[in-house]
């Protein structure tokens, strides 16, 4: 604009020169009439020097206004940018209460928000964010691969259970000084209040729930719910899916040491020809998802860090699954199972690690209540006879899990812990 301004007057300017000499030809050429007057020579001599006045003072107007407007723009734009700026930085806090909850709270709670600490390791699980934000924000990833701490690889517990975790004590013991090596998130159905003491493991464990129902497309939202969840402690490495009903049959470290060393992630994907495999598989996931790709498996899963990033990442055929997998599909049996079948199928051990007895047939697996539980059956659980792959090495420990255990059996398991189970 100051640019234009300063051009405008030196055309002005300009023109009146030029509007001068012309007036001067005409002039001459009427002296070549008439002789000139000593007074037509003085007038002419003042009309110059009035246009050069004006001309020189045209262009010192000119630069000081282009000046001027210069800056105002400029520092139009730079504020423009900064509070650009200002709302993108501030826009995740106002929109969601993460971990920090709002400004205020980080405030009152004499909390950091932005420190290093906060960030790699949320002190709450307690947030406003939609399924859609969440799973956003889960989703960035650091392009710098060095961390700039030392990082201890962590193994996130997720329960995914209607309401109380009947078996929490046994659970409590497996934990027992471990401090720094899990994470624990807990989804139950809304309103559900998981009661437990302020020094439980569990105390302030769950996450951000909504209504689940079995054979549901709710069922697999909750689970990339607790795997968004998790993620957002950046030392979470490795994340293993349980329900209320599951027990360890290894101690802690045995645990720990299989999985943060695994080159492998644990999910059952197997091609089952029957109407309960196969015969779930819509035509209608054409082109992108094909017969040959579907595949079926446990939902009790055990996955690591770069898988889940790429599974709660997933929309395009997560949606597939949303719109066709229904009725009668379970799509918690298919959806992680058929996605990792088409693209990381080297990175999947095809099996789980967490074991249950199908052998009574039906839609749900054996239940084992207190007149269950001896040792030798733990133990054949923990040794089962057979020999499974882990890494490039074939190893008779298979299972680290199991299910289904009822309440009544939280009493034996306890009994036979430290004997058995070495916890």
């Amino acid at each position: 604009m100051g640019e234009n301004f300063l051009t405008c007057l030196v055309c002005i300017c300009s023109f009146g020169v030029m509007k001068m000499a012309g007036n001067r030809g005409d002039k001459e050429e009427s002296d070549k009439i008439t002789v000139p007057s000593i007074k037509d020579s003085s007038v002419r001599i003042v009309r110059i020097v009035v246009f050069l006045v004006v001309f020189v003072a045209g262009v010192v107007i000119g630069l000081a206004s282009s000046s001027h407007v210069n800056r105002y723009f400029y520092s139009q734009k730079e504020l423009s940018f900064y509070g650009n700026n200002a709302i993108f930085a501030t826009s995740p806090l106002s929109s969601a209460q993460s971990n920090c909850s709002i400004m205020q709270s980080c405030e009152s709670e004499k909390i950091d928000c932005l420190s290093m600490d906060n960030i790699l390791h949320p002190g709450k699980l307690t947030h406003a964010l939609s399924d859609e934000e969440l799973f956003w924000r889960a989703s960035v990833v650091p392009k710098i691969e060095e961390y700039p701490y030392r990082r201890v690889p962590k193994v996130a517990f997720m329960f995914l259970t209607r309401g109380p975790l009947p078996l929490l004590t046994l659970w409590e013991r497996f934990f027992q000084r471990q401090e720094g090596l899990f994470s624990i998130y807990v989804h139950t159905q809304p309103g559900y209040h998981l009661n437990v003491s302020n020094d439980s493991v569990f105390y302030g464990r769950q996450i951000p729930s909504q209504s689940v129902s079995w054979g549901s497309i709710s069922l697999a939202d909750a689970e990339r719910r607790l795997l968004a969840n998790a993620l957002l402690d950046f030392s979470n490495e490795r994340f293993v899916l349980l329900s209320e009903s599951c027990i360890p049959v290894f101690n802690f470290r045995t645990v720990y040491k299989y999985l943060t060393a695994s080159v492998h992630s644990y999910v059952e994907s197997y091609d089952d020809p029957s109407r309960y495999g196969r015969g779930r598989y819509s035509r209608r996931m054409l082109p992108n998802i094909q017969l040959h790709h579907w595949r079926k498996g446990s939902q009790w899963f055990e996955l690591n860090r770069a898988l889940v990033i790429n599974l709660i990442s997933d929309s395009k055929y997560y949606s597939l699954f949303r719109k066709y997998c229904k009725p009668s599909c379970y799509p918690d049996e298919h959806y992680f199972a058929t996605y990792l079948n088409i693209f990381h199928s080297g990175l999947n051990s095809n099996r789980t690690v967490t074991w249950v007895d199908w052998s009574q047939g039906g839609p749900h697996p054996a239940t084992f209540g207190g007149e269950n539980i001896t040792a030798a059956f733990i133990q054949s659980i923990r040794n089962n006879g057979t020999k499974c792959s882990y890494n490039s090495d074939r190893t008779y420990i298979c299972y680290l899990f199991a299910r289904k255990f009822a309440p009544s059996a939280l009493v034996p398991l306890l009994n036979i812990a430290a004997a058995v189970m070495e916890f």
